[in-house]
C-alpha cells in the first residue's frame, strides 16, 4: 500500500503504508533515539506531530504490556526507514504494526529518513501529511500551507478528573499537562501519597489537598497556549516545593518573570548531554520538547540557571533562589533513556522532607 509523506515546502516521499490506513495532518518532528520506540509513541508531548525515527530500524523487539507511557497515544503519525514485520523479543505482544492499527494511527515506512532529518534540521519543523499514492501533491501542499495547527494539545492529553495514586509518604500534587507514567511511578516508588489533578485546576483547588510538594509535568506544545496554568503555577511558588520537568519547567520560567522560544527544530531522543553546574557532572538525558527558556531573560528574575545542553546551550534546568523550588528540561524519569538523573525525585523528597520539618518547628 503505497503512502505519501508530503511536507509544506513541498517536498514529497513515497513511501510504504502501515498501521491505520488513514491520512493525517500534522507537525514533522524527529527523535535520535535507538530504542524505546514505544515509550516515544504513547508520551502524550508528542500529541500533534508526526514523529520520524532517526534509527534505521524500529518494531524490532515489538510492543508489550509494560513500557508505555500514556494509555492513548497522542501521536499523530510515525515515520520509519524500516518497520520490522517480526519482532523478536520475550515481552513482545503485537508488532509495531498491529499496535498502530490498534490505535488507528498511520505510518510511512521505506523512506529516505535521514534526507527528512536534515530539511526539518535546516528549515525547522515543518507541517506535514501522509495521504494516499494517488492524492495530488500540489493540492495537499497548499492545504498545508493554510493549515494553522491545534493550540489546545494540553487540553487534549491531561486527565479529565483528579484521582488518587495512594501511598503513605509525603503528598505530593501532580498538575497532568500530558504526564508520562514513568514520573508517576518514581514518586510512587518512593511512596509518596499522588493526587493527579487536571492541567486547569487552580492554584486555590491545589492547596486545599494541603499538599507537601507540587509536581508540575511534562507536556506537549507552546507553554504560553496555557496562560492560567501559568497563574497557577505563580500562585503556588513559595507556598510549598516544586519540582517541575519539561513543559512544567517552561511553565516556572514564564511565571517566574523569564520567557520561553520555540527552538527550530527541538530536542528529541535520549542521548542529550546536559551539564549540572552545580556539581560540574554531566549526565546522559531524555528529552522531548520544541520550546526552551530565554537564559537572556533569566537575569532579572529571582531564578538561576542550573542546567545547561552540552550541545547547543539552551537553559535545562532552573532553581528559585528563595523558595525551594526547581525544574529540568529534560526527562529524569527517563523513559525511554539513562537514568543518570534519577536522583532528582530523591531531591524532591529531601525539599518536602526540610520544609515539613520547618512547618513544624514555626508552629
Amino acid at each position: 500500500m503505497k503512502k505519501q509523506l508530503i511536507l509544506e515546502d513541498g517536498t514529497v516521499f513515497i513511501g510504504e503504508g502501515f498501521g491505520s490506513n488513514k491520512d493525517i495532518t500534522g507537525e514533522v518532528v524527529f527523535t535520535t533515539g535507538m530504542t524505546g520506540y514505544q515509550e516515544t509513541l504513547s508520551d502524550p508531548s508528542f500529541c500533534g506531530q508526526i514523529v520520524t525515527f532517526t534509527y534505521p530500524l524500529i518494531g524490532n523487539y515489538g510492543i508489550n504490556r509494560d513500557d508505555f507511557e500514556t494509555i492513548q497515544p497522542a501521536v499523530k503519525a510515525l515515520v520509519v526507514k524500516e518497520a520490522a514485520d517480526f519482532p523478536s523479543n520475550f515481552r513482545s505482544e503485537f508488532s509495531i504494526d498491529e499496535y498502530l492499527k490498534m490505535k488507528d494511527i498511520p505510518a510511512i515506512s521505506g523512506i529516505d529518513t535521514r534526507k527528512l532529518t536534515r530539511i526539518i534540521r535546516q528549515y525547522g519543523a515543518l507541517k506535514g501529511a501522509i495521504v494516499s499514492a494517488d492524492a495530488n501533491a500540489e493540492e495537499v501542499v497548499h492545504r498545508l500551507q493554510a493549515t494553522v495547527l491545534p493550540t489546545d494539545q494540553v487540553a487534549q492529553v491531561s486527565t479529565k478528573s483528579a484521582y488518587p495514586s495512594p501511598g503513605r509518604g509525603f503528598r505530593v500534587v501532580l498538575i497532568d499537562f500530558g504526564m508520562k507514567h514513568g514520573i508517576l511511578r518514581e514518586l510512587n516508588n518512593r511512596d509518596c501519597d499522588v493526587t493527579v489533578v487536571p492541567h486547569d485546576t487552580t492554584g486555590e483547588q491545589i492547596m486545599q489537598f494541603k499538599p507537601d510538594g507540587i509536581m508540575l509535568t511534562n507536556g506537549p506544545g507552546d507553554p504560553k497556549d496555557v496562560p492560567y496554568a501559568i497563574e497557577t503555577v505563580k500562585y503556588l511558588i513559595g507556598k510549598v516545593p516544586v519540582f517541575g520537568i519539561c513543559l512544567g519547567h517552561q511553565l516556572f520560567a514564564l511565571a517566574s518573570g523569564a520567557d520561553t522560544f520555540k527552538m527550530k527544530f527541538g530536542h528529541r531522543g535520549s542521548n542529550h548531554p546536559v551539564k549540572d553546574l552545580q556539581t560540574g557532572r554531566t549526565a546522559l538525558t531524555s528529552q522531548n520538547h520544541g520550546y526552551a527558556v530565554d537564559e537572556e531573560t533569566i537575569k532579572n528574575t529571582d531564578l538561576k540557571v542550573t542546567h545547561l545542553a552540552l550541545n547547543d546551550g539552551t537553559v535545562e534546568g532552573l532553581a528559585h533562589k528563595t523558595y525551594p523550588a526547581f525544574t529540568v528540561q529534560y526527562h529524569p524519569e527517563a523513559s525511554p533513556g539513562p537514568e543518570d538523573d534519577n536522583i532528582l525525585f530523591d531531591r524532591f523528597i529531601d525539599m518536602m522532607k526540610k520544609n515539613v520539618a520547618k512547618e513544624k518547628q514555626n508552629a
